[in-house]
């Protein structure tokens, strides 16, 4: 099982996701791509197996993974104040994995229908769709 989680700008919600993967599912390698250095490395201090940043990254990785996880913007082209282009979002989309999107109403996208939750709460739930996922697969 490989999870990828995709971040970008300063790698907060990509740092927290992935110290909740490590704590939750310490056996699961977790693959770790930022739009830019910061996002890396901010996912690689979180304790990602494997990190890389850009656009070829996201590509190459999207094609690897089993499930995906992010900014609801990784599947938005420009989105994340422009730092997501369309082959990355293209990529994340025609992925054969799962995608776990978390909602974000940052850089222009608006989720409507979905609760104000503190991030902390998203990354939970993100954790509990994975669980799920997990043991659909088992």
């Amino acid at each position: 099982m490989k999870i990828l989680i995709i971040d970008g700008q300063g790698g907060g919600l990509g740092r927290q996701l992935v110290a909740a993967v490590k704590e939750r599912f310490p056996q699961i390698e977790v693959m770790a791509v930022g739009t830019n250095s910061a996002a890396t490395n901010s996912m690689l201090r979180a304790g990602a197996d494997q990190a890389a940043t850009g656009e070829n990254s996201v590509r190459v990785a999207s094609a690897r993974a089993d499930v995906i996880m992010g900014p609801v913007g990784i599947v938005i082209a420009d989105s994340m104040l422009g730092e997501i282009t369309p082959q990355m979002a293209l990529a994340v989309g025609q992925s054969h994995a799962k995608r776990i999107l978390i909602p974000v109403n940052l850089c222009d996208n608006i989720v409507v229908g979905v609760s104000e939750s503190s991030m902390a709460k998203n990354v939970q739930n993100a954790m509990d769709a994975l669980e799920k996922l997990l043991g659909q697969q088992s």
